[in-house]
């Protein structure tokens, strides 16, 4: 820290010996300040390191923050594609990160900000190796107990300069004491530019907390193993399980697995699931909504399993559930920690859409769940056909 004081001093005296050459030649009027991206080197002190000082919000601009990396050949599939999982824990990171500054921003009991749910997030454009993944967060909505972070990613050829939308996510926080973590602490109220801002965050609220309510009724659900997967294109074909002993380098300083430490695994079966149904390239098209319906610790053992639910022409719908067991706490049995829907599209070699072949449901429960995937499919395809209509 005292490093980076003695560096912001020191460009500051640099500013200062710029502006009094400036007044010497005459091409700074007397009185006239030489700007830069801050206002001197306290301000800049300030903006460093504001969260120590405790600075009002509107000072430090907690709202908002862009990250940014490059994709390396282990963040992509064989065929140069970033997995999807992996922009998903760069999009949680980066919520993360804005939400828990956000919850601290004013005097009063640490907390750090957990996952509690993600919206359905599109992957509108694939991403390669080598491109420059820009991720911007912003916190749109708060309430009592939870925070509304809305991210964009963009991905960079840093080649030719072409930067294209890849991404748009809306992630729920919920702010947890580092006292005690079963406690929610309340949020510090967001500073709206309008009243309709307010209004539209409280409506999301509402229908993202009634539909987690109705997620609740599926926890029960079980995906037993299988011993002998059948016939190809049939569900148990292709259903795989991934288990995981949950380290510390999966989790935060508290002990608890990141949210999108989760997400990427999800995704890492839901891959291998539609692979196996396919035998081609496949990519992450879209994820439904994710919801976190419980915290993973360190130490437990977490299952994750995948199952093919609906194909259509050229989509697939994956269920993908996670149970976590707390192998070393005798206290507490296993239980459903997170559940989503992932869909996937397969490619050729060349990158373009290709036909899925289409599952055959064999049992009763296979048949119930390809006709509420096919629901969600057609109500999601008549949501985007509204949408691309043009207004009247």
């Amino acid at each position: 820290m005292k490093l980076l004081v003695k560096a912001l001093c020191l460009r500051e005296l640099r500013r200062q010996a710029a502006t009094r050459r400036l007044a010497a030649t005459g091409r700074l009027v007397a009185g006239q300040k030489l700007t830069g991206p801050r206002e001197g080197c306290w301000a800049s002190i300030h903006q460093a390191v504001g969260t120590r000082m405790h600075l009002p919000q509107s000072q430090l601009g907690f709202t908002t923050m862009v990250t940014g990396r490059i994709m390396r050949p282990d963040d992509a599939n064989v065929a140069g594609n970033v997995h999807g999982g992996t922009i998903l824990k760069m999009i949680e990171e980066a919520g993360a990160i804005i939400s828990t500054r956000h919850c601290n921003s004013q005097n009063g009991e640490r907390c750090v900000a957990a996952l509690a749910r993600v919206e359905r997030t599109d992957f509108l454009s694939p991403m390669c190796i080598g491109e420059v993944a820009h991720v911007s967060a912003e916190i749109t909505y708060a309430s009592k107990h939870s925070v509304e972070v809305q991210v964009h990613v963009t991905s960079e050829n840093i080649l030719t300069g072409t930067k294209k939308l890849t991404n748009k996510a809306t992630l729920w926080y919920v702010p947890l004491s580092l006292k005690n973590v079963d406690k929610v602490l309340e949020v510090p109220p967001v500073v709206y530019s309008r009243q309709e801002q307010e209004e539209e965050g409280r409506k999301r609220y509402e229908a993202q907390k009634l539909e987690r309510m109705e997620t609740k009724w599926r926890n029960g659900d079980i995906v037993q193993p299988v011993l002998n997967p059948g016939k190809p294109n049939t569900v148990s074909y292709s259903q795989s399980s991934l288990i995981h002993l949950v380290g510390p380098s999966d989790c935060t300083l508290h002990g608890f697995v990141h949210g999108g430490v989760t997400m990427k695994l999800m995704d890492e079966v839901a891959g291998i699931v539609a692979a196996r149904h396919c035998k081609t390239n496949i990519v992450t098209a879209s994820v439904d909504a994710i919801n976190f319906h419980d915290k993973i610790r360190k130490g437990c053992v977490i299952t994750i399993s995948g199952r093919m639910t609906f194909t259509s022409n050229k989509s697939m719908e994956i269920e993908v559930l996670v149970d976590a067991d707390p192998v070393v706490d005798n206290s507490q049995k296993r239980y459903r920690a997170a559940s989503a829907f992932f869909t996937y599209v397969s490619l050729s070699q060349e990158g373009k859409p290709l036909p899925v072949p289409q599952l055959v449901p064999e049992t009763e429960d296979e048949k119930k769940r390809f006709e509420e995937g096919k629901g969600r499919y057609l109500q999601m395809k008549a949501k985007r056909q509204g949408q691309t209509e043009p207004q009247a």
